[in-house]
């Protein structure tokens, strides 16, 4: 039977930091799959500072065809899977760009080929979901920030995705430093949908570094605090609570006033001086840590580091 297969470049991002035991497996299933229904593509790896063999790994792979055009993008240092992403979208080159964040498959192949189909249908960034529960941290983060954003769409937990070349250059013209893709692309003004999948097979836990859940926390606690306005609710509430203090307390001086010793409103004063700084206090933090990302994100952080390109195959 012969398959006509699709005349668009297609380029597929994969995320890898320490996958020596499951990368060539998943290359594999990757590359099968493109080259049953792509005319051209390219597979760009980004290695995020392995220090395992995983590099090593992809290279044998890749050195078995040498007729497909592979790249490995080398980060300088770990940057978190945000950054590598970025940087991996930024060498692509195809009409349509695949994100893989993880190489974990838990999916029939051919519902990389049905989001794909479906981005055709006009929409510039289609996900692939899986009916299997999130992590409950997950769900939470995903509950807090989606109702306390603005966000044209609500955002989720993907399996992975695929973008258009329209897309990806809307997403640079708007943001100069992209510090989390799925805020960015919900907000990006172009038409998104997803297709959900049933799970084939149960995922092992994974282990993950302290340095990877903190990274991971700390790109949660930042896009809460930059993309939802739960900062302002909290210290609009410290305000009114503030205020409301405050004229209790004034209401309770003027009485002690004009029934006791006036000497005892010293006691009263003394509570309101170091209730009202507390919750100044706390406002200056939400405020420091809001001016505190921003300086990060326009002066401070680069895009991202990377040490080298290793063109496996021209």
């Amino acid at each position: 039977m012969i398959i006509n297969k699709e005349k668009n470049f297609i380029s597929v991002v994969v995320y890898v930091h320490n996958n020596e035991d499951n990368i060539i497996n998943f290359l594999e299933k990757i590359n099968n799959k493109l080259d049953e229904n792509f005319e051209n593509y390219e597979i760009i790896c980004v290695n995020d500072k392995s220090s395992d063999n995983s590099v090593q790994e992809i290279k044998k792979f890749f050195n078995k065809f040498p007729e497909n055009t592979a790249s490995i993008v080398n980060m300088s240092c770990y940057q978190g899977i945000e950054l590598s992403m970025n940087a991996g979208v930024d060498a692509a080159i195809g009409d349509f760009v695949y994100e893989f964040d993880n190489i974990y498959i838990d999916y029939d192949l051919d519902i990389i080929i049905k989001i794909y189909k479906e981005a055709l249908k006009e929409y510039d960034i289609v996900s692939a979901i899986s009916d299997s529960k999130s992590k409950l941290s997950s769900r939470i983060f995903y509950k807090v920030f989606n109702n306390n954003s603005n966000n044209m769409y609500q955002i989720h937990t993907e399996t992975f995705r695929i973008l258009s070349r329209r897309a990806i250059n809307r997403i640079r013209s708007i943001n100069k430093t992209i510090p989390y893709r799925k805020v960015a692309y919900a907000n990006c003004g172009l038409k998104i949908t997803s297709v959900n999948y049933k799970s084939i097979k149960k995922i092992k836990k994974q282990n993950i570094s302290k340095e990877i859940k903190e990274t991971r926390t700390e790109l949660a606690i930042e896009s809460i605090i930059l993309f939802t306005d739960i900062s302002y609710k909290l210290a609009k509430f410290m305000s009114f609570i503030m205020i409301f203090t405050t004229m209790l307390t004034g209401i309770y001086t003027v009485s002690i006033f004009l029934m006791a010793k006036p000497i005892e409103g010293w006691t009263t004063t003394m509570l309101l001086l170091s209730f009202a700084f507390f919750g100044i206090f706390v406002i200056l933090m939400i405020m420091l840590k809001y001016l505190s990302i921003l300086i990060d994100l326009i002066f401070k952080k680069e895009k991202y580091l990377i040490e080298s390109i290793y063109k496996i195959n021209k």
